[in-house]
């Protein structure tokens, strides 16, 4: 019985483990294609498909600007490829 016990101990730390990794970030570089707001952008994704992005907190704080066509990398979850994060620009990649 105390190898059960043991073994269900185990089992049960290692999924809160797991729980607890988050999720790898998806990058891709893509252009601006209009500024919809002060911090909010439509941006393309490197496969055509349109994404609602928003200027990450410190770009956001340092009052940076992206003008339609200029790449930037954009940060998205693998849960919604609808909306992304822009990190930086894109300057010095290839693509």
């Amino acid at each position: 019985m105390a190898d059960s016990t043991s073994d269900l101990a185990n089992r049960h730390r290692a999924w809160h483990r797991f729980r607890a990794m988050p999720d790898a970030a998806i990058h891709a570089a893509g252009p601006i294609v209009e500024q919809l707001g002060e911090v909010l952008y439509s941006a393309e994704l490197p496969n055509g498909k349109r994404v609602l992005a928003h200027l990450s907190k410190p770009l956001a704080q340092a009052g940076a600007k992206f003008a339609p066509g200029q790449r930037v990398v954009m940060e998205l979850t693998p849960y919604d490829f609808d909306q992304a994060r822009i990190i930086r620009p894109a300057d010095g990649l290839d693509g």
